[in-house]
């Protein structure tokens, strides 16, 4: 069954008071003191494995060139090709045989021919101790040239330029910015541990920012990406921290009494919205997002508000309450008030998260006995299930909102998966040991 409120926790129908579970209890009973196996962000050795199925509504044909360069162009262009075939919207076209250096003339016909709409090239040269990367897109269909810059880096820096320059690609062609050099978060159990990782878009480069013998929990990221705020048990009980992901410096926002959990940023960086029991039941407040000043109460209800999530424009919350005999989502000013009911479809809706735009909203709701991720239209309130379940948890937007990275439960435990935003691509991503849970995917410009 899906976690709700402080992901320990588990709904039950009479009163629909908040439930122990018995996971649940046997964390409590051992809950002693946490003990912090590392903070600084160190590298991991086990990578994701990706499986994809589907494509989106429309594929663009596109030949991406191995660049000149050997050995760093073959693998620049490996990267560029996996982006963009991961996001289902390509259809790469074989460029076997092709030798091409950035001041290529292009015969435009031959790969027209081919069917290659769009063609990517370049060069890779190493300028003393750094690498230079020149890269080239061109229009088969106007004869033209589409783009064209040069990045420079170390040699540990060549996915990220292989990333980045996926994402021009994904831009000039589709007219949407991409997310391949973006930044995923989540939780990997290993045994009795707990890791909070840090990987690249496609699930490389896996970094650990904080390791631990109990559990660590609904971590979300700033706005800026330069932080991370999670719930963590190092002092017996959980409590908010605010991760400063450069220094490693971690500061208790949250440690009232009673339980701390669910913390969510406003647009601006500035504010958490988290969930207390300090007066009882689960309530939503907002706090100062640097000391955990300024403690204001936002919902004040005789049952559970949990989980909030801020509108894309600062002004309202999302979040999940019991106050109509089931988990459903609600909506409430800044400033609380009176809140009003979102979620309708299904007895069981909870996890809510907000498309970039403001437009959509993904929800996890019980179908049939399964857990599946659900976006909701809402304008129209239409609903679109974007998963088959069995247990499907914690959805979360990529920055752009064409993709939602999710955890799934296959063979018997949690992996890391995501879906296109119309449900037409699915991508498994998983290591070869340990559970993954609760991802969420980073914002742009980190």
């Amino acid at each position: 069954m899906p976690s709700f409120g402080l992901n320990l926790f588990t709904y039950s129908l009479p009163k629909l008071a908040l439930a122990v579970s018995n996971r649940a209890q046997v964390i409590f009973k051992r809950i002693l003191a946490l003990c912090v196996l590392g903070c600084v962000a160190t590298s991991v050795q086990a990578q994701l494995r990706v499986d994809i199925s589907g494509t989106g509504a429309q594929q663009y044909p596109a030949a991406i060139a191995d660049f000149s360069g050997d050995p760093a162009g073959r693998m620049i262009a490996e990267v560029i090709r996996a982006d963009l075939t991961r996001s289902g919207q390509f259809r790469l076209i074989n460029t076997t045989g092709a030798t091409l250096t950035v001041d290529s003339p292009i015969a435009y016909d031959e790969w027209r021919n081919r069917g290659a709409d769009y063609l990517a090239y370049g060069t890779v040269a190493l300028v003393g101790d750094r690498y230079e990367v020149k890269y080239r897109l061109a229009d088969t269909i106007n004869r033209a040239p589409l783009d064209g810059v040069v990045f420079t880096g170390s040699d540990r820096e060549l996915r990220r330029i292989a990333h980045q320059i996926a994402d021009r690609i994904y831009e000039k062609i589709t007219g949407v910015r991409g997310v391949f050099a973006t930044r995923i978060a989540y939780v990997l159990k290993q045994g009795n541990t707990f890791e909070l990782q840090i990987a690249d878009a496609d699930g490389q480069n896996p970094q650990v920012a904080l390791r631990s013998r109990e559990p660590i929990i609904s971590p979300a990221w700033s706005p800026d990406g330069s932080k991370l705020a999670y719930v963590s048990f190092e002092s017996g009980k959980p409590v908010v921290y605010v991760h400063e992901l450069s220094t490693s410096k971690r500061v208790p926002v949250a440690n009232f009494k009673g339980n701390n959990s669910a913390p969510s940023w406003s647009p601006d960086g500035k504010t958490l919205a988290v969930v207390l029991t300090r007066d009882g039941l689960s309530q939503i407040y907002t706090l100062n997002a640097t000391d955990g000043s300024n403690l204001r109460r936002i919902t004040n209800s005789p049952i559970i508000d949990t989980e909030p999530v801020f509108s894309p424009d600062g002004q309202s919350i999302f979040f999940t309450s019991d106050r109509n005999g089931s988990p459903q989502i609600y909506q409430v000013g800044v400033n609380g008030g009176e809140a009003r009911r979102i979620s309708f479809n299904g007895p069981y809706n909870n996890t809510p998260r907000l498309s970039p735009d403001g437009k959509n909203l993904l929800v996890v709701t019980r179908r049939d006995g399964l857990y599946r991720i659900a976006s909701i239209d809402l304008a129209t309130g239409t609903e679109a299930l974007l998963t088959e379940g069995p247990d499907d948890q914690s959805p979360s937007f990529a920055p752009n909102g064409k993709q939602v990275l999710y955890s799934s439960r296959q063979g018997g435990r949690q992996v890391l998966s995501g879906v296109s935003s119309d449900g037409r691509m699915r991508q498994t991503l998983s290591t070869l040991s340990g559970e993954i849970r609760e991802p969420t995917w980073g914002p742009f410009g980190q």
